[in-house]
């Protein structure tokens, strides 16, 4: 029950980033590497959705129970020789 629960509010948590973005960045400012790197006027918006939709997926897997799964399919290989 808690690790639905722990996953209800990390899905929350990102999915609050996605719909505050421009919330996040009145307050604590723009990225100069993000507006380099992704885009002139809209990188450090770009950042923050895409941090925030990788907290919701991660918040989702661990609904599902199946975040150790993903974890390990993706990076094992990295680890492991």
């Amino acid at each position: 029950m808690g690790r639905i629960i722990g996953g209800l509010i990390i899905s929350a948590i990102g999915f609050l980033i996605i719909w505050k973005t421009n919330w996040i960045i009145e307050n604590f400012g723009h990225s100069s590497w993000a507006e380099a790197k992704l885009g002139s006027s809209g990188g450090t918006r770009l950042l923050y959705k895409f941090i925030g939709l990788l907290i919701l997926f991660f918040g989702l897997l661990m609904i599902t129970n199946l975040h150790q799964s993903f974890l390990m399919g993706t990076l094992e290989k990295l680890f492991n020789r």
